[in-house]
């Protein structure tokens, strides 16, 4: 007679074993409705699972994470018998869940076309009405991989063959589709009504470029209608947004094969690039950092010393001159050591703070390569702090106030924070890290910021947060960092004079706000969908003529507003006044100051703003305070 106890400590007793489903049901319909599946013990089951002894049960509805990453993972079953059904030649390969969606790698000598996902997508929805069940069938090894060869499932039998001997396999059936798979699924097709297949791609069989070319079907998945539509909102709305397709536009930056993953800066671009460095400049400086420079190439004997080498040697670019070999630099930590270590300090030194826009190179593959967001050349605003174990408390907290000042004037107020823990595979003693973890911790509570804990997640040379931000459209990008180091400084002979008079080894602190500026102005772009506020703006205002009689008047203003610091352009083409104020509009410009008769003989100007407001008629005094103010708001 099994006990049940249920996550708010609450017992069911059963004369017999019983379903999660069972349970659900005695619970309430509604609830059974609901069920996708059910965690027993810690682990995640079928709904259709027997518990015949004691247990604690969750069950897993929609509404939890599980829940809807089991809905992803059987709407890609729910695709692979469509496609079987459409297609028949086709052979299955593997479908995981990915973030907001799943995918599904075919081999199909034809090859599907864009016009066929409509076709593959209609067959899922007739599937989904015919509440077919899923089934888990359990085989041993040999007998799983006879079925799927009589069936002609060639690249199911070879994954089988890849697992152990003796393990026993789960596969689930729905209808007259077979799948190999762990699970668990949701009970019925009914449950998976609300998705949309979105792209096709090419992908290699294993992921090797050895291995034949196979097609990817892409796809979404959500609980709701509602849930789907904002989904597809967004994709919209981050289609429109691509940095990429905006920096075209803009003229902001290009990509070119002889130089994959590096950028070429255009004027534009280059002048948002260097608003933000000296902007990030300035704040370090007022907090207590010296900016330092360090080589580009350094000696591989460097970074063999300091661990990179051993664990990031692919990623590097090497090179050699005159019989040694050299590495150009992918990180900045072991630079700033060395400048640490010229010269013997005291603890009264400490903390020390040293920050470098440190341009860095790692050798990414070409196919992870994406505009900004994923480079091989970039520029972190990275820092690191030298301190006592003291002192690591103080100097997280003061980080903080830092970081969420930062972000706060880049207009991003939602951050999501991480706290992650001591890994198995660690260096130092459990006491250094039950200060490091303690002291992290004790700063984030003390700034009264909510965070998430990822347990076993550390470095292996220390605890560390991580910084994400949420976007307009919703959207979370991993941009800051705060890591505490034990490794490093005593690999690289960093050392100091203790209060006592003995040599110690300082701890070090890596930290970024920002994480690399490349990718930071990509996420600038896309947030603010290429309108830059004016303090970022590469053309803050432009000054528009209407007719030739207000040239000298429109060169005399743009020239004053450029002698007070603005960024202004001038437009005086023999163009209609409404063709170039939606040019300018177009162009993202904050500010149009249109310049007709009328305001030459008041000494105004008409403003616009890019959003289609009319601000009325200014003097060129209020003007410049207006966009100052504007200016002095940042985000």
């Amino acid at each position: 007679m099994p006990v049940i106890t249920l996550p708010d400590g609450s017992q069911r007793q059963f004369d017999q074993p019983v379903t999660v489903m069972d349970v659900a049901a005695d619970i309430g319909p509604g609830l059974a409705r609901a069920t996708l599946a059910g965690e027993v013990d810690g682990r995640l089951v079928d709904a259709s699972f027997a518990i015949a002894a004691d247990a604690r049960l969750r069950i897993i509805t929609a509404k939890d994470e599980e829940g809807l990453e089991i809905i992803r993972h059987s709407t890609a079953h729910l695709l692979a018998q469509a496609v079987q059904r459409v297609f028949p030649e086709a052979q299955v390969t593997i479908g995981p869940v990915i973030d907001n969606g799943f995918y599904y790698d075919f081999a199909y000598e034809s090859g599907f076309k864009p016009e066929d996902l409509d076709r593959i997508a209609s067959e899922m929805h007739r599937l989904v009405k015919d509440h077919l069940p899923l089934e888990r069938i359990v085989m041993g090894r040999g007998e799983a991989m006879q079925f799927f060869r009589q069936k002609g499932e060639e690249y199911k039998a070879q994954i089988i063959e890849s697992i152990p001997e003796g393990d026993e396999l789960s596969l689930y059936r729905q209808g007259e589709f077979t799948d190999l798979c762990r699970g668990p699924h949701v009970p019925n097709t009914s449950h998976l009504g609300y998705f949309k297949l979105t792209k096709l791609a090419g992908a290699y069989w294993r992921g090797d470029s050895k291995n034949e070319m196979l097609q990817r079907i892409y796809g979404t998945a959500w609980p709701s209608k509602k849930e789907l539509n904002t989904h597809l909102h967004n994709l919209s709305e981050a289609e429109k947004r691509d940095h990429r397709r905006i920096a075209r536009q803009l003229d902001l930056f290009h990509f070119q094969e002889e130089a994959p993953g590096m950028v070429f800066w255009h004027d534009h671009g280059w002048i948002i690039y260097t608003q933000v460095k000296n902007y990030i400049r300035q704040r370090l400086r007022s907090a207590g950092y010296q900016e330092v420079n360090t080589p580009q190439i350094v000696d591989l004997s460097l970074w063999r010393k300091s661990g990179h080498a051993e664990k990031f040697i692919e990623n590097m670019f090497i090179t050699e001159s005159e019989s040694r070999t050299f590495a150009i630099k992918p990180m900045n930590c072991p630079c700033h050591v060395q400048i640490f270590n010229q010269g013997l300090h005291s603890y009264r030194d400490l903390p020390m703070r040293m920050a470098e826009f440190g341009s860095c190179h790692r050798n990414e593959a070409s196919g992870a390569l994406h505009g900004l967001m994923r480079v091989r050349a970039f520029t972190q605003d990275d820092a690191h702090i030298f301190c006592t174990p003291e002192q690591v408390q103080a100097e997280a907290s003061s980080f903080l106030a830092l970081l969420y000042s930062v972000y706060h004037d880049f207009g991003f107020d939602e951050v999501q924070v991480e706290l992650s823990t001591r890994p198995d595979n660690r260096i130092g003693e459990d006491e250094q890290w039950d200060q490091a973890e303690g002291a992290l911790a004790a700063a984030l509570a003390g700034a009264g910021i909510e965070y998430k804990e990822n347990p076993g997640d550390g470095a292996f040379y220390g605890p560390k947060i991580d910084f994400s931000l949420q976007d307009s459209i919703g959207r979370v990008w991993q941009c800051g960092t705060l890591q505490l180091d034990f490794f490093t400084p005593g690999r690289l002979g960093a050392e100091y004079v203790s209060e006592d008079g003995s040599r110690q080894t300082p701890v070090m602190l890596h930290r970024a706000i920002l994480g690399s500026l490349e990718r930071f102005i990509g996420i600038l772009i896309e947030n603010h969908a290429g309108k830059m506020p004016a303090w970022l703006a590469p053309v803050q205002a432009v000054v528009l003529n209407i007719t030739d009689r207000q040239d000298e008047r429109c060169k005399e203003i743009a020239e004053s507003l450029e002698n007070q610091g603005f960024r202004v352009d001038l437009d005086l083409r023999n163009e209609k006044i409404g063709f170039k104020i939606r040019h300018h509009t177009l162009s993202r410009v904050p500010y149009l100051l249109v310049v007709g008769d009328r305001e030459v003989e008041t000494g105004t100007v008409a403003v616009r703003t890019r959003g289609g407001k009319d601000l009325g008629s200014m003097a060129i005094e209020s003007f410049v305070q207006h966009l100052k103010s504007d200016v002095a708001r940042r985000g």
